[in-house]
């Protein structure tokens, strides 16, 4: 994990730098007639991925709720601890939230979806900020029921995928 952090944070700079300079050397010409509707579209699958989430978690459903999470042993949840792998990250969700109630309803607010364009230009990273709210009654382990939270996701052929969840 701390080699595709690194990846993007090299990326990242990478991408700053040279947009750094192209700027300087020229003004910004404006976007491609066919990037801004691919970046309206990404936006939008991640944004229907979240909702489907959302969806999941508010039936009780953990397994749905993860399929937006990365079936990888690198995917990662950093909170209280750090939990590296998808299994891991499941068993945490099923062992904090054992029944409905304690699972509540939830809702994210304030979500920013920022987009990060790898070598071909086309994006193939987005980092997603944003805050959660749970509605509940019964708590289980888990007793935070409002916070903040950043995702790294990552695009393969199946879609768009969480690498990284940050929640505090």
């Amino acid at each position: 994990m701390a080699r595709i952090f690194l990846l993007i944070l090299a990326c990242c700079c990478a991408t700053s730098a040279l947009a750094a300079g192209a700027e300087a050397a020229a003004p910004q010409a404006p976007m491609g007639a066919e990037a801004a509707p691919q970046a309206a579209n990404d936006e939008a699958e991640i944004r229907s991925v979240i909702a489907a989430q959302v969806a999941a978690w508010n039936r009780g459903d953990i397994s749905a709720f993860m399929q937006a999470y990365e079936d990888s042993p690198d995917t990662t949840f950093v909170g209280l601890t750090v939990r590296k792998g998808y299994q891991p990250i499941l068993e945490r969700y099923r062992k904090e939230y054992t029944t409905p109630e304690q699972m509540g309803m939830l809702t994210f607010s304030d979500l920013k979806i920022r987009l990060l364009p790898g070598s071909c230009g086309k994006a193939e990273y987005a980092l997603v900020t944003g805050r959660f709210h749970l509605d509940r009654k019964a708590r289980g382990e888990a007793k935070k029921d409002d916070g903040v939270f950043s995702l790294v996701w990552r695009k393969d052929a199946w879609g768009w995928r969480i690498l990284l969840d940050h929640t505090s």
